[in-house]
């Protein structure tokens, strides 16, 4: 893993994430069959230790008890970035949690921009096409339980490969572990 970079998502289950692929593709973008519906909780970190990364990612998810995520509403990051996104508007506190946990010790890093969960639904599309997410997914609503999250190791292809699922409030053997 040396010279490899890290990413940790919270996966957004079926039939939810079907559905949000559907609509990224119908806006025309080209990611909506090769990158799954997700929330980023750390993004395309430098990591040079394998089993410090994955001991410390999974201390993080044996101390964390599942929560509830709610989406409701789009929101942009445009023009900073060319991004159409659906609002967390129940799970944002805890999203920011996990994140500033998962982001000490082995993948502390400076970023660019400041955290913000989201689930992408059209990015690099036309402006039509984004405005088009935007006005279309304005009264979207959904919600669903986070009991895991991924930690996903870039590969040199440029495609992420999943690493590992952690349960919240378990250790590696599937054990409970106290979670609050």
């Amino acid at each position: 893993m040396a010279g490899s970079s890290v990413g940790v998502t919270i996966p957004i289950p079926e039939p939810l994430a079907g559905t949000l692929e559907l609509w990224r593709a119908s806006f025309g973008d080209p990611m909506a069959a090769v990158v799954p519906p997700h929330i980023t909780l750390i993004t395309t970190t430098p990591a040079t230790d394998w089993d410090e990364t994955i001991d410390h990612v999974r201390a993080v998810a044996r101390d964390q008890a599942p929560f509830t995520v709610r989406l409701r509403g789009t929101g942009s990051f445009r023009p900073i970035s060319p991004v159409v996104f659906l609002r967390l508007v129940e799970g944002f506190d805890e999203c920011v949690d996990l994140h500033v946990r998962l982001q000490a010790g082995p993948l502390e890093r400076e970023l660019a921009f400041p955290f913000h969960p989201h689930v992408t639904v059209a990015h690099d599309v036309s402006d039509a096409a984004m405005d088009a997410a935007v006005g279309e997914l304005q009264t979207f609503e959904a919600s669903f339980e986070v009991r895991s999250m991924g930690l996903y190791e870039h590969m040199p292809s440029g495609l992420w490969k999943l690493r590992e699922e952690l349960h919240f409030g378990q250790g590696t053997d599937g054990s409970q572990a106290a979670a609050g």
